[in-house]
């Protein structure tokens, strides 16, 4: 994805943290630009639509997990604690990012990144339990992986090593995998 220009990155910020604060279909694109000290129709040149405003925020998290996911399949063998410090890692730098799908479900739902988290996890889970997981196997994938996307937003004052520990540790009893695997 092309780097934002310097106005539209300003536009990114400004509008992500107005979302995060008041939420995106109560903030209004008219509060962003005048946050911004410019005017509507100069928002709307950088972004036509609150959606395409919203997918450029949510865009970096998509490109990150699409190649964090590509780059575990591509490996010859896939260790389970790696891979959950790998989605620790991924979900703890889109904390933020991560905050505001969860507060905004049903809006992001309809820009089809609902979809694409659940099309992650079934991805992780083919790749810790194979292509025909059984549905204890399944459930527990979807435990640990949730679990420590969880944990990324619900402690957010925990040191990152000590938080990253604590949930792929719990993340790996989860999947009812010993350190050995």
């Amino acid at each position: 994805m092309p780097r934002p220009t310097d106005t539209k990155q300003r536009i990114l910020d400004t509008a992500r943290e107005l979302f995060a604060q008041k939420g995106v279909q109560k903030t209004s694109l008219q509060e962003i630009a005048a946050q911004l000290g410019i005017t509507k129709p100069a928002l709307y040149y950088h972004f036509p639509s609150r959606e395409e405003l919203v997918r450029s925020i949510m865009q970096p998290l998509i490109d990150d997990g699409d190649a964090f996911i590509s780059a575990q399949e591509e490996l010859d063998s896939v260790e389970p604690r790696a891979l959950l410090e790998g989605y620790f890692d991924f979900n703890i730098r889109h904390r933020a990012d991560i905050m505001l799908v969860l507060t905004e479900l049903t809006t992001l739902s309809d820009l089809g990144l609902v979809d694409t988290v659940f099309t992650w996890r079934q991805r992780l889970t083919t790749l810790l339990f194979g292509p025909s997981p059984t549905l204890g196997e399944a459930t527990r994938a979807v435990v640990a992986l949730g679990g420590i996307q969880d944990c990324t937003v619900q402690f957010p004052h925990v040191a990152e090593d000590e938080l990253r520990d604590a949930a792929v540790t719990a993340g790996m009893a989860a999947l009812g995998l010993t350190e050995a695997g």
